[in-house]
């Protein structure tokens, strides 16, 4: 998808994110020098808050990203959920 819908080169380093259509799953695939690594993210209320895309593509930087992981909308830093527990 990086490659064909994007134009891009996958094996860059950079990180892609990918979100899901609910907006509570998060997929980041990037190329670490040796291979391709996934990691995923589901948050169990609310949803990521995923900033307008310009061509399909959204750059963030590293705090935004941070803030977008932990379900913190970035541009008015207050956390949406906190778990009232642990375990």
């Amino acid at each position: 998808m990086v490659q064909q819908s994007f134009s891009r080169d996958p094996f860059a380093g950079d990180l892609w994110v990918f979100r899901g259509r609910s907006g509570a799953l998060v997929k980041i695939i990037w190329h670490d020098g040796l291979g391709m690594s996934l990691y995923s993210k589901r948050l169990e209320r609310g949803k990521f808050i995923w900033p307008a895309a310009n061509d399909g593509v959204v750059s963030l930087t590293s705090s935004q990203l941070a803030c977008l992981l932990d379900g913190v909308d970035w541009r008015n830093p207050q956390y949406s959920w906190r778990p009232q527990s642990a375990g």
